[in-house]
């Protein structure tokens, strides 16, 4: 909703709505906002997607908030503000602040490796392909807990290739939600690594891994931990690996069927509570709540007086941890683009298809969200939709309608 409807969907009493202006005292511009909720209106009318909702503040307040087209395809229910979404990978920004703000309290240095902690990982192997066998080859140096937060500790994901390595991972349980974390971390130490650690950038399944690593290293479960200091100081209550079945005419659900490819789409049960808490996937919430995440982050790691993480150490996560020597041949990484610690991050105006600046982080979730901080425009945005094969296409889209608007 813009701000002349913001009374028709009301949020959740439980989570705090942040500050809210008119558009044009945050120096963004109302007439382009519209233009941009039509846009997603025409897309919506289109069948690209049941709805969406998208959020843009500046300067510490709301200055645009749109609930469009419908929660779920099969019924007549509207897209509401607080409506409820299968975030995926935006969990994994979540779960690196915890491990950062393990990291500042001394419980592990970033280049420990994850088998001082977790000991499985002490035999792993490099699987190299070789004439369609798979040749394993010993470590050259462990895996860092600063290789698992970028995404360069040779771990894989089952989703993103073919290759032998890739082809184990999807013959195991990893996808089971009904294992637990410890079983899952030891599932994929007993796997072949992709690459030597350090070497490639491969997005995989390693803040599973971090999130194992925050039981182990705090005596919680991942849940107890992430709800105790980074949720509930936030008052983002309506965020977990599940929600309660009072909930269950608020759920955001996609097609049946892609509307592109016209494959099936199939995503988790957001009422189900899972064995398995995926520090890599598993959380659910709301617009508003992911809203005072991203506030948190625009103010450099402080919300309502309080500080979830310092500010330099978040500086060193939304920071460029790649360099010019690991190259990421992916379309997670856009071009002009590198990675941080649990975040893609700009580093060149040019070169991406898109308007931004350099510095701003951000990451997204495999169904369609979406969210990115600008510290230069002390802006942030969050788009939530459900739709796996559109979010490439709504990420792009969300960008460009959004830096429009910035006067």
């Amino acid at each position: 909703m813009n701000l002349q409807t913001a009374a028709k969907h009301p949020i959740a009493p439980q989570t705090p709505p942040l500050p809210q202006a008119k558009p044009e005292s945050l120096r963004l511009s109302s007439v382009r906002l519209q233009r941009m909720s039509d846009a997603f209106k025409r897309d919506i009318d289109k069948g690209t997607t049941p709805g969406v909702t998208v959020m843009v503040a500046r300067h510490g307040q709301i200055g645009w908030f749109d609930a469009l087209g419908k929660q779920n395809p099969g019924a007549s229910a509207p897209m509401a503000e607080n409506s409820i979404f299968r975030i995926f990978s935006m969990t994994k920004p979540i779960v690196s602040v915890g491990i950062m703000m393990l990291c500042e309290e001394g419980y592990f240095l970033l280049n420990d490796p994850i088998a001082k902690y977790i000991p499985e990982f002490a035999h792993q192997k490099v699987g190299i392909e070789n004439n369609g066998q798979l040749e394993l080859v010993p470590l050259t140096r462990p895996i860092t807990i600063q290789d698992l937060l970028r995404h360069t500790s040779g771990i894989a994901y089952d989703h993103t290739g073919n290759g032998l390595v890739q082809k184990l991972y999807q013959q195991s349980r990893l996808r089971s939600r009904r294992i637990t974390n410890a079983e899952h971390a030891t599932l994929v130490a007993s796997l072949p690594l992709m690459c030597q650690p350090g070497a490639e950038w491969n997005y995989s399944r390693s803040t599973d891994i971090l999130g194992r690593l925050i039981e182990v290293v705090s005596g919680k479960t991942l849940s107890a931990f992430l709800t105790e200091r980074i949720l509930a100081p936030l008052q983002m209550a309506e965020t977990a690996f599940q929600t309660g079945v009072a909930n269950a005419n608020r759920l955001a659900e996609p097609f049946p069927n892609d509307p592109w490819t016209g494959e099936n789409v199939q995503l988790f049960n957001m009422l189900e509570k899972p064995v398995m808490e995926s520090g890599g996937g598993g959380l659910v919430s709301t617009t508003m709540d992911y809203a005072r995440f991203c506030q948190m982050l625009l103010n450099g790691g402080i919300l309502d007086g309080n500080r979830i993480i310092g500010r330099k150490t978040l500086e060193l996560m939304a920071s460029d941890h790649l360099g010019p020597k690991v190259g990421v041949e992916s379309h997670l990484v856009p071009a002009g683009h590198s990675f941080g610690l649990g975040f893609a991050v700009r580093t060149q105006q040019g070169m991406a298809p898109f308007a931004g600046s350099v510095g701003q982080f951000f990451w997204s979730g495999m169904a369609g969200t979406f969210f990115w901080i600008d510290p230069k425009e002390d802006l942030f945005a969050v788009f939530m939709s459900q739709g796996p094969g559109q979010r490439e296409y709504f990420r792009t889209l969300a960008r460009s309608l959004v830096y429009a608007a910035v006067e």
